[in-house]
């Protein structure tokens, strides 16, 4: 059966972040992901964690100036110093938090480079990252991202994902696989799990349209996560999506499925 971690950066909002491990714990989730750490003291967020039972699954790597409009940098032919320099604070992190794996967001297109720039970059900065993130024991996931939401963004397909994926040529690359920007980029996504799931190392949801709780669109979950406990996928499910009306009435959904 699915295990579920909750992600903080789109769940509880409605109190502070420090407060959702909390409400995550009240809910009954065992396992929480989110965006980005940095702007917490890692001890901090440590021991948010211990005291309420939880385990990091997940967070991204640093991803250049989110409040200003980046959605990565590993894939900027002018920022490959900056993006380095991210990948050992990412490390620091992990290893604090327990964190197993760190997922890498290509980013938007930069102007005045061709794809074929943009792409050699990506691949050179997968490698690096995966190589400094094997020295600790820790996989690099890489995710596509749907370019409706994100207009230019360099890598929007799965089939991109696992393109580099063979490019890098590392044990410990794999895709993070979001049913969300798949849904919205191209479809096919039993087909896909059944093709790469040895590829696949995260798997994150939310449905379409909206990018709400499973149940409010046009996926079919309950076919979706039997085919995904087929597969013999054993790891967990992040709940990345926006709560309609709120979090506790939007989690409704899960009584059909595990415990987490």
């Amino acid at each position: 059966m699915p295990k579920f971690a909750a992600n903080l950066s789109m769940l509880f909002t409605e109190v502070s972040f420090m407060e959702r491990f909390a409400l995550a714990r009240q809910a009954g989730f065992t396992a929480v992901e989110y965006l980005f750490p940095y702007e917490y003291d890692a001890n901090e967020l440590k021991a948010r964690l211990t005291e309420n039972g939880l385990k990091q699954i997940l967070f991204n790597l640093p991803a250049g100036d989110w409040a200003g409009g980046d959605r990565g940098i590993a894939a900027s032919p002018d920022r490959v110093e900056e993006f380095r320099a991210g990948v050992a604070r990412a490390v620091e992190y992990a290893l604090v938090l327990g964190a197993e794996r760190l997922n890498l967001l290509g980013g938007k297109r930069v102007a005045g480079y061709s794809d074929e720039e943009h792409w050699a970059v990506l691949v050179d900065n997968a490698r690096y990252a995966a190589r400094k993130l094997a020295e600790k024991g820790l996989n690099l996931v890489i995710e596509n991202i749907n370019h409706y939401d994100i207009p230019g963004v360099f890598i929007s397909r799965s089939e991109q994902v696992f393109k580099l994926i063979d490019e890098v040529g590392l044990p410990n690359v794999f895709a993070q696989y979001d049913i969300y920007h798949a849904q919205r980029m191209e479809g096919e996504l039993t087909a896909t799990l059944r093709q790469h799931i040895a590829k696949i190392g995260h798997i994150q949801v939310a449905d379409n349209p909206g990018r709400h709780q499973p149940g409010t669109g046009e996926i079919n979950f309950p076919f979706l996560f039997k085919e995904i406990d087929a597969l013999g996928y054993s790891g967990y499910i992040g709940l990345e999506y926006v709560p309609a009306p709120d979090t506790q009435s939007s989690l409704g959904w899960m009584a059909d499925y595990c415990t987490n």
